[in-house]
């Protein structure tokens, strides 16, 4: 794995948490951080898009490739399930009164959609490249 792959890595794993701290914060009248909601968020949000110069330097544009990249198409679609699997542990845990049943059942599946996410490169690596 190459550095840049990892930076990628690390920034979108931080980005991606502190924004959805963030975003937590905003939506949740309970905590009554709607204004520190919003500043965690914009700041997850730039360290998201801190992963553009870092892509764009490790990944340069090809001009004659104008074919779809299925493997990248797939590795879209495992992000957003994780991303959904995730989400779904979030509300089980946050949303209402949780018993110990929904915290538990809420924690699992949170994990379980972050190490979907976190696995997304290697699998995408992977099925671009079977024989590395």
């Amino acid at each position: 794995m190459k550095k840049d792959t990892l930076l990628e890595i690390i920034l979108g794993t931080i980005g991606g948490l502190v924004f959805a701290i963030g975003m937590c914060m905003c939506l949740l009248p309970e905590w009554n951080l709607f204004t520190a909601g919003v500043v965690t968020a914009i700041i997850g949000f730039i360290i998201l898009l801190c992963i553009i110069p870092v892509y764009r330097k490790s990944h340069p544009r090809q001009k004659s490739d104008k074919k779809i990249d299925w493997s990248l198409v797939f590795t879209w679609v495992i992000g957003v399930v994780g991303s959904l699997i995730m989400g779904f542990g979030m509300s089980k845990i946050l949303v209402g009164e949780a018993s110990t049943s929904d915290m538990i059942v809420g924690i699992i599946t949170g994990v379980v959609g972050l190490i979907i996410c976190i696995l997304n490169y290697p699998i995408h690596a992977y099925i671009k490249n079977p024989r590395d």
